[in-house]
C-alpha cells in the first residue's frame, strides 16, 4: 500500500511506498501536484495543459508560452520587440542590485521581460496580442513592460488589428520608481488614441492582476474578462483592511465579487476562452471566423459571427 503523502504544496519531494513484504521503497519526487484550493492530489501524468484542477477548476498560473499555444492558431504568432532590455537607471539595491537580479530573472524566465507582444490569429482572424508572465519579477510593469504595451497597441492601430492582452501583474515595478509609475499614463494615452479611432480592445485579467496594471491598461478595455477565481485590485486586501480597519466582504478582490459590482464583463474558464475571444472579434470586427476546434478537442465547435 501507499503511505501517507510526505510532500510539501507541490508534491517535490515524494512518498514511501510499502511492498507486500513489508519492505520500504523509495517513490520518486514530483509524481503529485496539489491543488492548492481544494487540497485534491493531482497525478502530473493527468494534469492537464490548461492547468486547471479537474476536482474544483482552481486555475493554476500558466506561463506565457502556454497560453499562446492555448489562444492562437497554431504556427500564426510572431512575436515583437523580443530584445529588448531594462536598464538599472537608478542603481536600485534592495538585497541584491537591482542589474544583477535582472539578469538572473532573464536567465530563469528565458525572456527578457514580463510581456511578450506580438501578432497572431484566432480561427484565422487576425490579431495583435499581449501576454504578461508573473513568473518574471512577479509580472512587475517596468519601463520595458509599458514601452512593450504601448508599441503593441500602436502596431494595432497601424494595422487595424483587434488588441487583446492578458494581464497577470503584481503592479508597478519599484526597482524602477517613478518610471515604472510613468508607464501607466503611457499606455493609457495610447490606447485612448486607438480606441478614439475605432480599435476593438479586449483585456483578460488573470490571477493575480493588481497594482499599477489594474489602475492602467488592463481596465481600460472595451471588454473586461477575467478567469474564475482571479485576484483583482489595486492594493492588497490586507494592506486595505489595516487601512479602513474593518473587514472587508467576502470574496473581496476576487474575480466574481468584481463581476457582481459591475468593474468586469465576464468570467470564462480557461479552456473556454479562445472560442470566447475569437465571438468577440467576429462581432467587432465584422470578419467571418473558420471553423474553430475546441481547447477540449471537439473538432466539431464552430464560431458563430454576432
Amino acid at each position: 500500500m501507499i503511505g501517507p503523502f510526505r510532500g510539501g504544496s507541490r508534491g517535490e519531494r515524494g512518498t514511501m511506498a510499502w511492498t507486500r513484504f513489508g519492505k520500504k521503497k523509495d517513490m520518486p519526487g514530483g509524481l503529485w501536484i496539489k491543488c492548492e484550493a481544494c487540497g485534491n492530489m493531482i497525478f502530473r501524468k493527468d494534469f492537464p495543459g490548461s492547468k486547471v484542477c479537474p476536482e474544483c477548476g482552481h486555475h493554476f498560473p500558466l506561463g506565457a508560452e502556454a497560453r499562446l499555444r492555448m489562444t492562437l492558431d497554431e504556427g500564426s504568432f510572431e512575436e515583437f520587440w523580443a530584445d529588448m532590455r531594462t536598464i538599472d537607471r537608478l542603481g536600485f539595491v534592495d538585497r541584491a542590485p537591482y542589474k544583477e537580479k535582472i539578469e538572473k530573472t532573464i536567465k530563469k524566465a528565458g525572456r527578457n521581460e514580463a510581456i511578450v507582444t506580438g501578432i497572431g490569429a484566432i480561427a484565422g482572424m487576425p490579431l495583435a496580442i499581449g501576454v504578461m508572465d508573473f513568473q518574471f519579477l512577479g509580472g512587475s510593469m517596468g519601463v520595458v513592460v509599458g514601452e512593450k504595451v504601448a508599441r503593441l497597441v500602436e502596431l494595432a492601430r497601424e494595422r487595424s488589428l483587434p488588441l487583446v492582452i492578458f494581464c497577470a501583474s503584481g503592479g508597478a515595478r519599484m526597482h524602477e520608481g517613478a518610471l515604472s509609475l510613468m508607464q501607466m499614463a503611457k499606455s493609457c494615452a495610447t490606447l485612448k488614441r486607438f480606441q478614439d479611432g475605432g480599435g476593438f480592445y479586449v483585456s483578460v485579467l488573470t490571477n493575480p492582476t493588481t497594482g499599477g496594471v489594474t489602475a492602467s491598461f488592463a481596465t481600460v478595455a472595451d471588454v473586461i474578462l477575467a478567469e474564475p477565481g482571479a485576484l483583482i485590485g489595486f492594493a492588497g486586501p490586507r494592506v486595505i483592511k489595516t487601512t479602513l480597519k474593518q473587514d472587508l466582504p467576502k470574496g473581496f478582490q476576487k474575480a466574481e465579487f468584481l463581476l457582481e459590482k459591475g468593474q468586469i464583463d465576464r468570467i470564462v474558464p480557461r479552456d473556454r476562452m479562445r472560442p470566447e475571444l475569437a465571438r468577440l472579434i467576429a462581432y467587432a470586427t465584422g470578419r467571418d471566423p473558420l471553423p474553430l476546434k475546441e481547447i477540449t478537442g471537439d473538432p466539431g465547435g464552430e464560431v458563430q459571427a454576432g
